[in-house]
């Protein structure tokens, strides 16, 4: 089972550039890894925001780009999609690298 320091290594070694590439400006991670709640079935929740509008295709490319970097299948959020009362509670967990 993956570490969250490990994939909090593996993301900010690559932020420079998956910003380059996507236009993501802010990458954070909430959920079961940042609690230490975490199971072997567990996917990583990662909050993401960008520069621009993106589409649903360069989207789910990062996704599935995150998912290959990490070895672990993700599931991504965006910073302006979140709904109040879901959104308040990421954002009181959510750890920006």
């Amino acid at each position: 089972m993956k570490q969250i320091k490990d994939i909090r290594k593996t993301l900010k070694d690559h932020r420079g550039s998956l910003g380059e590439e996507y236009g993501l400006t802010e990458i954070g991670l909430f959920g079961s890894y940042v609690r230490g709640t975490q199971k072997e079935s567990s996917d990583i929740d990662i909050l993401v925001g960008f520069r621009r509008a993106v589409g649903l295709i360069a989207f789910v490319h990062l996704k599935n780009r995150l998912t290959e970097l990490l070895g672990i299948r993700v599931d991504m959020v965006m910073k302006k999609a979140l709904k109040p009362k879901i959104g308040k509670s990421i954002l009181d967990e959510v750890v920006y690298l």
